[in-house]
């Protein structure tokens, strides 16, 4: 039976390394359409945490991974050998930058590295880390044919971005339609039949460079446009205009124009780094992506601009950023969840204290977090807490919290996402 007819048939073992906020919901999902599912991580804490059922990603509720892995549909492993058992092997760990914001590739070569020596003909591997077209056939393809195997003719090659949302109410793994691009045509149906055992719709292209260039355009589009609204926020500012308001009001035109809102920075796994992953390509090619890292300019300064609006709102005080008491309400990246990745309120933090302000914080999700050397533990929300501080600033809208308390009892509310709208009150300052 070949590879195709053992995946259509169920029979198919599939294997996922790396079990993080894209990994672990995507062997969930393997798992419930009755694939066993092998979970392949360098870390030990994560594969006794998954053997046990019990889940660390907000996304997959324990009860869910617990069912599947007394079923003995899911395992977990430190021990790469077990890639031997997998007809179908998926990729899916960190893709960073370096300071130098250049793409970091080593997370992927190192997986590739390590489930190469185990690889067997027949067999699938696909790639979902997100990076810079032409990483695939440029960096993976040549270490997984190292011992031997050849991508096209006893070995498959594909890339599919991952489109994790974390948080995301509605599209999670299984109903956001997967991008799917082979390193040929073989390859391609036979990562859509894999991908089609589990997701509901699945999109072949070209290739492994289109597929690539798939996701970074996705994240570009954000990138740019939300660049576009914290600068206008800042021209707003200047002119006494609400530009929450004009966002609002722009957004009853039925067509023609899509929502998006400033911020006090990007955060998260995907719009804060790849953009910059094409536009260091792009150099390869004699190329200067203006436009995209004009966007992270613009993007990467709101930390400091947030940080100056607040010291404007104490010197209405007449009170000093160094020595000021601030409660930073919400560090997570976007409200609900608990993903520190890339937040803004680490870089606030950082600015705060090197201006020797004292710092407090609540995040219901987040019970502690770090920054330049030093942790925080979150506070409880209570009115003592709040009127203690010299100023609140927001930073992330997390829903569950009592904002009524919050300007009850708050002195100064400096608000970076709008989560005070409902409220008319002086003692509350907007970006």
């Amino acid at each position: 039976m070949g590879l195709k007819e053992r995946i259509e048939s169920g029979e198919a073992v599939f294997g996922v390394v790396g079990l993080g906020y894209v990994g672990l919901p995507l062997a969930v999902e393997m798992a419930k359409s009755g694939h066993k599912v092998i979970g392949l991580e360098v870390s030990e804490g994560k594969t006794t945490e998954v053997n046990a059922g019990r889940s660390y990603i907000p996304d997959v509720p324990t009860d869910e991974l617990a069912e599947l892995v007394s079923a003995g549909l899911i395992e977990a492993t430190t021990d790469f050998s077990r890639v031997a058992e997998t007809d179908a092997v998926v990729i899916c760990v960190p893709t960073p930058l370096n300071k130098m914001k250049e793409p970091d590739t080593s997370f992927m070569e190192s997986a590739a590295a390590a489930v190469a020596p185990y690889l067997h003909p027949d067999m699938l591997v696909t790639l979902e880390s997100t990076t810079y077209p032409g990483t695939t056939e440029e960096i993976v393809q040549p270490i997984l044919e190292a011992n031997g195997l050849k991508v096209g003719t006893n070995l498959y090659l594909a890339f599919s971005p991952e489109r994790v949302d974390p948080g995301n109410p509605v599209f999670q793994t299984r109903n956001t339609p997967k991008v799917v691009g082979g390193v040929t045509h073989d390859c391609t149906e036979i990562a859509v039949a894999m991908y089609a055992r589990f997701i509901d719709t699945v999109v072949p292209v070209s290739s492994t460079r289109a597929a690539e260039m798939t996701k970074l355009l996705e994240n570009i589009f954000r990138c740019v446009n939300i660049a576009l609204m914290n600068e206008l926020l800042q021209v707003c500012e200047r002119m006494g205009i609400n530009i929450w308001e004009v966002v609002d009001a722009a957004k009853t035109k039925p067509f023609g124009f899509m929502p998006f809102y400033p911020g006090p920075g990007l955060g998260g796994h995907c719009i804060p780094i790849d953009p910059f992953y094409l536009s260091w390509k792009a150099r390869e090619f004699d190329l200067h992506t203006e436009f995209i890292e004009l966007a992270g300019k613009v993007n990467e300064n709101m930390p400091y601009y947030v940080v100056t609006r607040l010291m404007e709102a104490l010197n209405t005080q007449r009170k000093s950023l160094a020595g000021s008491k601030i409660l930073l309400l919400g560090v997570a990246y976007k409200n609900d969840i608990d993903d520190m990745r890339e937040s803004p309120a680490i870089k606030i933090a950082e600015l705060l204290a090197e201006k020797e302000a004292q710092l407090v914080y609540h995040d219901p999700y987040v019970p502690k977090f770090s920054f330049d050397g030093q942790t925080l533990e979150s506070v409880a929300l209570t009115e003592a807490e709040l009127a203690s501080a010299d100023a609140v600033l927001v930073v992330t809208d997390h829903r569950n919290v009592d904002y009524h308390l919050v300007v009850r009892a708050s002195r100064l509310i400096v608000d970076t996402r709008n989560a005070l709208k409902a409220f008319d009150d002086n003692k509350v300052v907007r970006l």
